[in-house]
């Protein structure tokens, strides 16, 4: 009894989606006789007696054949592009080119007209970005819109199971924070909206008894926690008030932070950045195959390279991308801005340093303390922490992360000189007040893991 009903729960308590028929194979002799296709209608051919339509319910790039004979035909007289359907057939194996199989159609169920048809926004026509901006409600019905969001699913599921493979704790951390984690002041204010009950000349007060913001980072909460877990991480929304208008610097963005302790060095944490950048990129994905159908022939090689070669991806140090940087410069090729040391590298910097110096993804270490956060340790020669920006060609930076400075005076001469208040920032003075534990950290911007 106890075995029938565990293999009673054991099946899914929804139909099957068209990626799970496509991929069952359920033509075979043992498959039921009979299936249901619940979607959309993406295109539809009419004859005299018979009909075709493809269907997607966006479980996958690929689309099923819906054949329309006989009764079934007859039905086919208010369908159109756009249009939600209920399909129950028979699998079988297609005559016809494009598919292997195709869904001989027995009973029709129209679950939504698309009227009128030829106002439907998404026709099988090329659509560009600003249209879809206009349409921005029915855009994931497109290929490439589709094809982002499933890649962006399997792409966070896929870290997931890389840290939680490396016995990383996955932990929720506040969206509303009291402080910035990293300094910089570029942060949104979280207050409630004016009420009745307070005076039209004065703003409302703060909810929390003090300033609030909309958090730009999870570390500091994740440093805490690695103090008693040793290996925690996070996925969530951030959000950074920087003034402006590219890809690189958005309002909201999701990140994945992770912190542990017991490290040694920076390369300890560039060798789990490379592997779980390699872990997701070598799995196997239709969606990636899709999008990479409107990428040039360099920048698909160069994703290759990184991929399947098995030699560790490059590490050079901050001096020597100067020093390289200046060659180039010399021997005639022109920067915008001149390369120096203690300035920030700029776009144009690190795209030659990726795509024409290196030529792959390439770790940057020890840049100049002026330049990063207070938290991060000071190196032995009192100008470089021990951190890494990870620079991708055709993408630019794509992860970072460092050493956590664990030696208390340092720490309070670096929030000094920042000019913070150590009273902000009490979770990390306490816990180096109780013990010097020595941590590393790193961030993913996974919207820019999406566009390698």
């Amino acid at each position: 009894m106890f075995f029938r009903r565990l293999l009673s729960t054991s099946s899914s308590p929804l139909p099957p989606t068209i990626r799970q028929l496509l991929a069952s194979k359920t033509t075979s002799a043992a498959a039921p006789p009979s299936v249901q296709v619940n979607g959309w209608i993406k295109s539809i051919r009419k004859q005299a007696k018979v009909a075709f339509a493809v269907i997607s319910d966006g479980s996958s790039p690929q689309t099923l054949q819906a054949v329309f004979t006989k009764d079934a035909l007859t039905a086919t007289k208010t369908l159109t592009n756009g249009a939600c359907v209920r399909l129950s057939g028979r699998l079988v194996e297609s005559i016809g080119k494009g598919q292997n199989v195709e869904l001989q159609v027995e009973k029709v169920e129209c679950l939504g007209e698309c009227n009128p048809p030829e106002e439907y926004p998404i026709q099988k026509k090329a659509l560009n970005t600003d249209y879809l901006r206009d349409h921005c409600s029915l855009r994931a019905r497109t290929d490439p819109i589709a094809a982002m969001l499933r890649l962006r699913s399997s792409t966070l599921s896929g870290l997931q199971r890389y840290f939680e493979d490396h016995e990383f704790c996955y932990a929720h951390t506040p969206i509303i924070t009291s402080n910035d984690s990293e300094g910089g002041g570029e942060t949104f204010s979280v207050t409630p909206s004016a009420s009745s009950h307070t005076p039209q000349d004065k703003p409302p007060p703060d909810f929390f008894g003090r300033p609030a913001y909309l958090t730009v980072s999870s570390q500091l909460h994740l440093e805490a926690l690695a103090a008693s877990l040793s290996r925690v991480y996070t996925i969530s929304p951030c959000f950074r008030a920087e003034r402006s208008q590219t890809s690189r610097h958005l309002a909201e963005f999701w990140m994945l932070e992770a912190e542990w302790a017991f490290t040694n060095s920076v390369d300890d944490v560039t060798r789990v950045v490379e592997g779980a950048v390699r872990s997701v990129l070598r799995a196997p994905s239709a969606d990636l195959g899709l999008l990479r159908e409107d990428m040039d022939s360099a920048r698909l090689e160069s994703l290759r390279k990184a991929v399947e070669d098995e030699t560790p991806w490059t590490r050079i140090t901050y001096t020597q991308a100067i020093e390289e940087l200046e060659r180039a410069s010399a021997s005639g090729h022109t920067f915008e801005v001149a390369p120096r040391w203690g300035d920030s590298l700029r776009s144009e910097h690190e795209q030659w340093i990726a795509e024409h110096l290196v030529r792959g993804p390439v770790f940057v270490t020890d840049y100049p303390a002026s330049l990063k956060p207070f938290y991060m340790r000071l190196n032995d020669d009192g100008k470089t922490v021990a951190c890494f920006d990870l620079l991708v060609p055709h993408v630019g930076e794509l992860a970072g992360g460092s050493l956590r400075e664990e030696r208390l005076d340092y720490l309070q001469k670096a929030l000094e000189k920042a000019g913070l208040d150590e009273r902000d920032y009490a979770c990390l003075t306490n816990i180096l007040l109780s013990f010097a534990l020595q941590e590393t950290g790193l961030w993913f911007s996974s919207g820019l893991l999406f566009s390698v």
